[in-house]
């Protein structure tokens, strides 16, 4: 048996996922029809490079969804860095998708 089959990680999320999902369909939104491909490879790729370019927001309980949910509310810095990463991962991936 493997360690990490002794625990139980469930509950173990990074906050910073759904924020930059988030941030990723709205920006997505923006652009005209066909101007960026939002195949599941590119989402993806997008997605992975916004969340390496951001600080992690990991909680496991419900009390720390509570606190972490608040404290996003609150920290417009953390806000502005999910946008800005978002931002630079389309526009990466846009100019190099990996499907070419």
């Amino acid at each position: 048996m493997a360690f990490i089959d002794n625990y139980d990680l469930e509950n173990l999320r990074n906050e910073a996922e759904r924020l930059i999902f988030e941030e990723i369909s709205k920006q997505i939104e923006a652009f005209p029809a066909g101007e960026i491909c939002t195949c599941n490879e590119c989402i993806i790729d997008i997605a992975a490079i916004a969340l390496n370019g951001v600080k992690p927001f990991y909680r496991h309980s419900l009390l720390g969804t509570l606190y972490a949910l608040e404290a996003l509310n609150i920290d417009a810095e953390y806000a502005e860095s999910i946008r800005v990463a978002v931002t630079q991962a389309i526009e990466k991936v846009k100019n190099n998708p990996a499907h070419i």
